[in-house]
């Protein structure tokens, strides 16, 4: 017997989420009746994930759904609801849910316009695609915005899915995106340049050697802020800084290479935080900068902020 209030669920794109989010769905005893995979991996995707749901034409799975979930790249977001509008195909009291952590549900204005209650349901982690996603799921939180009264609905949801839900203000959500895209994607962007660093140096599996250092630096970092903070910029060790940077110049062939402009950038930012917080003293922050400007100046374009200790720019304010 079906359990109450179960939903027939469209799933429009068969990428990494929305497979992993209707298989979720799935679980909760919610019917998916249709989904839309146009590449070949994304037919595999879901025929693995969702064995046995029709892949139908983005119009029939509308038609046929009490819940559909627009599971696309947020740049083709708007222009894919503002088409569906324009075809009749929303439904008066149908759930829309994207799944963008850019939008919120604003961009969902047809939809709403047509009768429709729109939500935005955003997961807090990235996706393989794969069933281990599903596992993942369970310690996940979701950034959700839905209007007042509809909020509950979102939140429900994402708890079915066996998930966190987290309400974020439809003001708020580049913001929130921003966050969690300068914390992920720049992570692995310095993950991949450290280990190629020790690769050509000779390390075989610097993996091996960063995994323990990074997953204790998380850990440490998530439960004590930035109070966790050690290394030479927050010693204030400027001879160190000088020789990382001096070392960083050579190894990319002068002043433009991205290591080189990473971790000055970062040593930067790293140094204005830990004099905002009482760390390092304001003679020490002029002279990391000034260790770091004696390199000269990039070809990349970074920007050098003044010696600005009290935090006083506008970028400087938390």
């Amino acid at each position: 017997m079906a359990r109450p209030g179960r939903l027939g669920v469209g799933i429009i794109g068969a990428g990494k989420v929305g497979a992993v989010l209707g298989a979720a769905l799935r679980a909760a005893e919610h019917a998916v009746v249709g989904v839309s995979a146009v590449s070949e991996a994304s037919r595999e995707r879901a025929e693995a994930l969702l064995p046995g749901v029709p892949i139908l034409e983005i119009q029939e799975i509308v038609e046929r759904s009490e819940l559909v979930l627009l599971a696309v790249p947020d740049d083709a977001l708007g222009e894919l609801v503002a088409g569906l509008a324009k075809l009749g195909a929303w439904q008066p009291g149908q759930l829309v849910a994207h799944t963008s952590g850019r939008f919120g549900v604003g961009i969902l204005k047809p939809v709403r316009a047509a009768g429709a209650i729109p939500l935005a349901l955003h997961p807090a982690m990235t996706f393989t695609g794969m069933s281990l996603d599903l596992t993942r799921l369970m310690d996940c939180t979701f950034g959700v915005t839905a209007d007042a009264a509809m909020l509950p609905i979102a939140q429900a949801l994402v708890v079915e899915m066996g998930a966190e839900p987290v309400a974020i203000a439809e003001a708020d959500r580049t913001l929130y995106h921003a966050a969690l895209a300068h914390s992920s994607n720049h992570m692995v962007t310095l993950v991949a340049q450290s280990s190629q660093l020790l690769r050509d140096i000779g390390v075989d599996a610097p993996e091996r050697m960063l995994g323990p250092l990074l997953r204790a630096t998380l850990e440490n970092a998530l439960a004590s802020g930035e109070s966790a903070l050690t290394g030479p910029v927050a010693r204030g060790d400027v001879g160190t800084v000088a020789a990382h940077a001096e070392a960083l110049k050579e190894y990319d062939g002068g002043a433009g290479g991205d290591v080189l402009a990473a971790y000055r950038a970062m040593a930067r930012a790293t140094a204005r935080r830990a004099v905002n917080r009482g760390l390092l003293k304001e003679g020490q922050l002029a002279d990391i900068n000034n260790a770091l400007d004696a390199l000269g100046t990039p070809d990349n374009g970074e920007e050098r902020p003044g010696n600005d200790p009290a935090g006083t720019q506008e970028g400087n304010r938390e």
